[in-house]
């Protein structure tokens, strides 16, 4: 079947006998047992040119498709049994990448010990294919890039504030008593606002917050300093629950969860680093307190 799609792509016998590191003759016999065996012929030969039946042409299409996803297969297979190996180059946001992608990373470097990873963090869209980057990470809802991705998981949120600062002022029992407390807001494009979400009810909270930041790290440590209420990832909220620090404020309430992906530029054709790392964040993902996919 090789034999007979180089003879019709190359036109001729002996350029595709070159092609495949043969003799001509050799090429001729191979294409007239083919002709014995499926009763047909599916050349036409002359003295001076080499043409392709009907029944040939039709032979050839199906041919060339079926070859293609043989070598397809042969192509994917080796690719997942090889050993992960060389640089992997990553990045990811410049809050979720230290708080969540570093303890993936160092999981993936103690299990394929020949690989070496560079990493950026950094909250400015990455053009992957463009820098040179195998795999991003990359919270909340993706644009249509036409590159591949896989979901990991969703960020959840929920709203939290201290102890000390609840002694203070008594916990809020219904959202509107938001609006009398001290409240600290992450910016979103320079503007400070929570939308929050409980079943099919949505309330927007747009009061002037008592301290905005462009930092969930610093809305965290604001709140540890019984400033005021805020909203986290209760990935990086609960520890401090757990410890009697933090308590959940209007626990039904948060902010639709942020679907977390690996992008990267084909899922067809992965290099086996990639593959390795993705599979690990997957894996890992629920680990973080977060909620898998």
């Amino acid at each position: 079947m090789k034999v007979f799609a180089a003879v019709v792509t190359d036109g001729s016998f002996t350029a595709a006998a070159e092609r495949l590191g043969t003799d001509k003759a050799r090429i001729s016999r191979i294409v007239r047992r083919m002709e014995e065996k499926l009763g047909a012929r599916l050349l036409t030969r002359s003295t001076r040119r080499l043409s392709v039946t009907e029944v040939g042409r039709d032979y050839f299409e199906r041919a060339v498709s079926i070859l293609t996803a043989a070598e397809a297969a042969e192509a994917a297979v080796a690719q997942q049994s090889r050993e992960p190996k060389g640089l992997l180059k990553i990045t990811a946001g410049s809050e979720f990448g230290p708080m969540v992608v570093d303890k993936w990373i160092a999981a993936f470097l103690r299990v394929a010990p020949k690989v070496t990873v560079e990493v950026e963090y950094t909250n400015r869209l990455v053009d992957i294919i463009h820098e040179g980057f195998d795999v991003a990470i990359r919270v909340g809802t993706l644009e249509d890039s036409g590159l591949s991705a896989r979901k990991l998981g969703e960020v959840v949120y929920g709203l939290y504030a201290s102890v000390d600062y609840l002694e203070e002022k008594p916990a809020p029992s219904a959202v509107s008593d938001l609006k009398r407390h001290d409240l600290i807001m992450k910016t979103t494009r320079g503007r400070a606002n929570w939308s929050l979400i409980n079943s099919s009810q949505t309330e927007k909270i747009a009061v002037p917050p008592r301290c905005a930041v462009n930092s969930m790290i610093a809305a965290k440590n604001l709140v540890l300093e019984g400033l005021g209420i805020a909203q986290l990832p209760r990935f990086m909220a609960e520890p401090y629950v757990t410890d009697g620090v933090l308590s959940p404020v209007l626990p039904e309430w948060a902010e639709i969860p942020a679907p977390v992906h690996a992008v990267f530029a084909s899922s067809r054709y992965m290099d086996p680093k990639v593959r390795s790392f993705v599979d690990l964040c997957v894996s890992m993902f629920s680990d973080n307190g977060m909620h898998a996919r």
